[in-house]
């Protein structure tokens, strides 16, 4: 029998219950705001349970004291599947460079051992609201989807398909095989993330906290991008990392112009 998570924090229950496709099971308030009469509101629209907990009671029900005085317990979770997210655009795999198909071309973030928790939401975070179509990540070695992941996300997460897959390599090959191409971010790559074309249906590829892109992910990409760095440290956090990339993306694809030549 699977286990109903808790989610907490205001943001992240607010969205749940916007979110269609969140079963709730109930809803835990600690506030008597005008938040809490919407949470209310929206929980009765939808026939979900509203109880009164102390924050005392919220703080033992979550875990910790940054629960805004709401939690939900959310049904566990049907995992996306990564067919069931490539479906989703069948008629945009080809790959066309036309001006018209370039705000519409997938995109996609594929993250490689990202086990900071607060990391993974930050990027789930950052991959809603750049209008990517989904996060892949690996089964192990990486953070569950947890509540510190869901509250971090500002409730994104509702929104946000992600998908679990055994084997990152493997799919990265199956978004090959979809005409996805798949960009790598790597501090040692010659080439900087502002001269790529992310017109094109893209997957972007980052690594985890320390290590970076394991070599064999790296084997995959069809491309490498870095970050230019001007200063005395190597690198970025890789939710840092994610959203600069991110709306690279955004303003590619909003202003309909190929990235800058390189200078190189």
């Amino acid at each position: 029998m699977n286990t109903p998570e808790v989610i907490y924090g205001l943001q992240p229950v607010l969205e749940a219950l916007r979110a269609d496709n969140v079963a709730l099971v109930r809803v835990c308030l600690g506030r008597g705001d005008a938040e809490a009469t919407t949470i209310s509101a929206l929980a009765r629209a939808r026939n979900v349970p509203v109880v009164r907990l102390s924050p005392q009671a919220l703080t033992r029900m979550t875990g910790t004291s940054k629960h805004q005085g709401v939690a939900a317990m959310q049904s566990a979770r049907t995992p996306y599947d990564l067919e069931t997210l490539l479906a989703q655009y069948p008629s945009r795999n080809g790959g066309s460079q036309a001006d018209s198909e370039h705000a519409s071309a997938p995109f996609l973030f594929v993250l490689d051992g990202v086990e900071d928790p607060r990391n993974l939401g930050a990027i789930i975070r950052t991959a809603d609201a750049a209008g990517a179509d989904g996060v892949v990540i690996p089964n192990r070695r990486a953070a569950g989807m947890t509540g510190v992941v869901a509250k971090t996300s500002a409730g994104a997460l509702a929104h946000l398909p992600v998908v679990r897959v055994t084997n990152i390599s493997s799919a990265l090959d199956r978004l090959k095989q979809e005409n996805i191409w798949v960009v790598g971010l790597s501090a040692s790559a010659t080439t900087s993330y502002w001269n790529f074309d992310f017109t094109l249906p893209v997957a972007l590829a980052l690594g985890g906290e320390g290590e970076g892109l394991h070599q064999k992910v790296q084997k995959r990409c069809d491309a490498l991008v870095s970050i230019p760095m001007r200063g005395h440290v190597a690198s970025l956090n890789v939710s840092v990392a994610a959203a600069l990339v991110a709306y690279e993306v955004v303003r590619q694809r909003t202003t309909k112009r190929p990235a800058c030549p390189s200078s190189n």
